[in-house]
């Protein structure tokens, strides 16, 4: 009798629960150029691979897995005449994600590691890595001499 009880007590919990959980449908993220920013990028070192001023692409450096076009190479391009394809610039602008990607992996049974995004840079520049830079201070072994 006891077992008979606790059986329906249950039945109805499995029934009675999934009213009161939030399930709804949550926000599919938008894809492509001026949509939904995912994150932003300041100044960001990345390898920039470019042929012409219509393709301009970087791989951030340290992750390999993600690939980034540019939403604006044309308006990027001049900043890259002091460096040539495959060198390390810093990168600035806001992430959205690639509408092809979006497409695919969506229709994929499996998440890959890979990811494609797209990005509208807003400042593109060379990584000097402390070259050609100023110094704040006196180097090192120099001393005042007086007379």
């Amino acid at each position: 009798m006891r077992a008979n009880i606790i059986r329906k007590i249950l039945v109805a919990l499995i029934i009675i629960i999934p009213v009161f959980t939030d399930s709804g449908c949550r926000k599919q993220a938008k894809c492509g150029c001026g949509k939904d920013v995912l994150f932003s990028l300041t100044e960001q070192s990345a390898y920039v691979y470019w042929t012409t001023n219509t393709s301009i692409t970087f791989m951030i450096v340290g992750d390999p897995y993600s690939t980034y076009s540019l939403c604006n190479p044309s308006e990027m391009y001049p900043n890259l005449k002091n460096a040539k394809t495959g060198d390390v610039l810093l990168v600035s602008g806001h992430v959205y994600w690639d509408c092809t990607y979006v497409m695919q992996s969506s229709n994929s049974s499996y998440q890959s590691l890979y990811k494609v995004y797209n990005c509208q840079v807003t400042d593109l520049r060379l990584d000097l890595f402390g070259k050609n830079k100023p110094a704040t201070t006196a180097a090192i072994g120099s001393y005042a001499v007086s007379n």
